[in-house]
């Protein structure tokens, strides 16, 4: 029997460190539900109304093929804001667990802002002990996925965490670190969803073009939208063809930001952008670990559209016309609670694909 504890090339074993010591425990006070109970008995009420199941299932589905559409090789999704405080990390959290609950196969979150970041809080952490830097001193070709895991944090729903430090001050995540860990882990994770740095970072201009499609946070206030506006006129100029392949997030921090979404989606969408709201939701407001049968039903609806939108980009490099896509129903709620995926412990190097002959459970569990 094959040993698939990790083995340490060569160097220190490094110590698991508490992303939270423990005299701090007692200030995060009870997780709230994303919702009032007054939204949620109106949202009932109205569903009782005016719901259309057979609308609500197709748009369900639709959504569910465009995430868990077969690919070839590992795809790669990066995302990344102008600044900080936009919420980068809560999208990019969301995003590894819509994927992990949607998809069969391997789905990893890997964090690329070392700095403090706060991916692993989002995906339910508790202490970190090995880092990108470090795997990029131990991965080889020989690896199987179950060597690999070993240096991995799980998080709900079957996906695997590699966080960019231990939140030490001042860590600096080099280039060729990043590059040796992409890399190297595209053959054993068909999605990769990476927490950036800010641009213009050096980690972060190369994730934009090295990867297959990218999410911008923008915060949905009119300074974030000019400063968001900015930075897409110069992914423009970077390369033409990046803009097709990029979803902008408008994320709502607050309840009422006072913007209008539909001018600031024409904005932002000059140039072939997608731009797709992210709702105001108390729980993801609140920080911590993101718990999916805590969020608000509009937060799940827009997570999964986000997903399937940055997927087809992923997989066709531009825009696909897709059932997902501009006027079409509004995406279906993500998982309520974690899925059961194919193990990781398989031994794979490449990407399955998913079963795609098999719908989806029409009510947020996981495919049948």
């Amino acid at each position: 029997m094959r040993d698939s504890s990790p083995v340490r090339r060569s160097g220190p074993t490094p110590v698991s460190v508490p992303l939270i010591p423990p005299e701090l425990d007692g200030l995060r006070s009870k997780p709230r539900h994303g919702e009032s109970v007054a939204q949620r008995a109106g949202r009932a009420v109205r569903r009782a109304i005016a719901s259309s199941p057979v609308a609500e299932t197709t748009a369900l589905t639709q959504t569910a093929h465009a995430i868990q559409q077969p690919v070839t090789t590992g795809r790669q999704i990066s995302v990344t804001s102008i600044r900080g405080g936009a919420g980068k990390s809560t999208v990019a959290a969301l995003m590894a667990l819509t994927y992990a609950h949607y998809r069969a196969d391997p789905v990893l979150a890997l964090e690329a802002d070392p700095a403090l970041g706060t991916l692993p809080h989002r995906l339910g952490a508790t202490a970190v002990r090995w880092s990108g830097t470090d795997l990029a001193g131990i991965v080889d070709p020989s690896m199987l996925i179950t060597d690999l895991t070993g240096y991995l944090i799980p998080f709900p729903g079957g996906g695997w965490l590699l966080p960019g430090s231990q939140g030490a001050i001042g860590t600096r995540l080099e280039i060729d670190t990043y590059r040796i860990v992409m890399t190297s882990l595209r053959r054993y994770f068909a999605t990769t969803v990476v927490d950036c740095e800010t641009l213009p970072a050096e980690v972060a201009r190369t994730a934009l073009v090295t990867t297959q499609a990218r999410i911008m946070v923008s915060p949905a206030t009119p300074e974030g939208v000019a400063a968001t506006r900015s930075v897409l006129d110069w992914v423009g100029g970077v390369h033409p063809g990046l803009l097709p392949t990029t979803v902008v997030v408008l994320n709502h921090v607050a309840p009422d930001t006072g913007l209008d979404v539909r001018r600031a989606a024409d904005l932002l969408g000059a140039g072939g952008a997608l731009v797709l709201p992210l709702p105001y939701d108390r729980h993801l407001a609140a920080g911590g670990a993101i718990r999916t049968e805590l969020l608000g039903e509009r937060t799940l609806r827009a997570s999964a559209r986000i997903a399937a939108e940055a997927m087809n980009r992923a997989v066709s490099r531009g825009p696909r016309r897709q059932p997902t896509g501009h006027g079409a129903p509004t995406a279906p709620s993500a998982p309520t609670g974690p899925s059961t995926p194919a193990s990781p412990s398989t031994p794979s190097n490449q990407s399955t694909p998913p079963n795609q002959s098999t719908p989806p459970n029409p009510y947020g569990g996981p495919p049948r």
